[in-house]
């Protein structure tokens, strides 16, 4: 394997948006460097599950509808 071809791989201190921080390796920043996190898993709905309602206030939904409505399932 050639030497020098892999990124260097440290600790870092993640801190997620209620405040709570763990230490993880990672290629981001330098050794210590603290990642602060804008989108939480613990709480944003594309990992919790949340949020199945599509909003629509008249946009891509209801022209779809007023277009193709008539058209029925058999």
């Amino acid at each position: 394997m050639k030497q020098d071809t892999h990124p260097d791989y440290h600790f870092i201190t993640v801190v997620m948006t209620d405040g709570t921080s763990f230490q993880t390796r990672s290629t981001y920043g330098k050794p210590g460097a603290t990642l602060n996190l804008d989108i939480d898993p613990k709480t944003h709905p594309a990992w919790t599950g949340g949020g199945h309602h599509m909003l629509d206030r008249g946009g891509r939904v209801s022209r779809f509808n007023a277009k193709f409505g008539a058209f029925t399932r058999k």
